[in-house]
C-alpha cells in the first residue's frame, strides 16, 4: 500500500492528486496533436479531458495490484500543472510496477519531466518496495527514450509492429530499472 503525503515537493515541483480546478491546465495539453501523437487517443475535446481528469482524481493511492497512481505535476512558482506522472502496480508478487508521464510541449526542454518522474521512481521503489520499474514509449518518441535513459533506465526491448492504435501498426520501447541500480545511481 502507498499512500503519499500530499503535495510532494521536489526542487521546482509539487506533486499531488487532480482536482476538477486543473480541467483547464491539463486540456492545454490534452488537445494538441502533437502530444496525442504518441498517446493511445485523439487529441481530447474539453469534456473529455474533464471525464480523464475525474478518473486520474481518483487516482491518489496504490492500495493493491493493477492500481494506478496519477499525480498533477505543478509548478511551485506559479501553481499551474504542466504535466502528469503515473506509477502502475503491476505485480505484487514480482514486486513489478511502471513508470508513465504527459507533459505540456510548452515546458519541454526545462528537465521538469525529469524531475517528476524521478521522484515517481523514489516512491516505487522507496514507497512501495518495488524490485523493477518500466518505461514505454512509442518507438518514434525519441524525447521520451532520452527521458527513460536520463532515469537511468536500461532499453530492454524494441518490439516492432506490437500494437494496432489508431488504425496503425505501432513499435514500441521498452525500458527498466532495477532497484539496486536505482539506489546506486541516486
Amino acid at each position: 500500500m502507498l499512500r503519499p503525503f500530499y503535495p510532494i515537493r521536489t526542487a521546482r515541483l509539487l506533486l499531488r492528486p487532480f482536482t476538477r480546478a486543473d480541467v483547464d491546465d491539463v486540456w492545454a495539453y490534452q488537445r494538441r496533436p502533437e502530444v496525442a501523437r504518441y498517446m493511445s487517443w485523439e487529441p481530447r475535446t474539453l469534456a473529455q479531458t474533464e471525464a480523464a481528469v475525474a478518473q486520474m482524481a481518483r487516482e491518489d493511492r496504490l492500495a493493491g495490484e493493477g492500481d494506478c497512481l496519477s499525480l498533477a505535476v505543478v509548478r511551485a512558482d506559479n501553481d499551474r500543472v504542466v504535466g502528469q506522472v503515473e506509477l502502475v502496480w503491476h505485480s505484487t508478487t514480482s514486486r513489478q510496477g511502471e513508470l508513465g508521464y504527459v507533459f505540456n510541449p510548452d515546458h519541454h526542454g526545462q528537465g521538469l519531466a525529469t524531475e517528476a518522474a524521478r521522484e515517481m521512481l523514489r516512491l516505487g521503489f522507496e514507497g512501495l518496495g518495488l524490485h523493477r520499474i518500466v518505461g514505454r514509449c512509442h518507438a518514434e518518441n525519441h524525447a521520451s527514450a532520452r527521458l527513460l535513459e536520463r532515469l537511468g533506465m536500461r532499453k530492454e526491448a524494441h518490439f516492432v509492429d506490437n500494437e494496432l492504435v489508431k488504425g496503425a501498426w505501432r513499435s514500441q520501447l521498452v525500458y527498466a530499472v532495477l532497484a539496486p541500480e536505482w539506489r546506486l545511481r541516486s
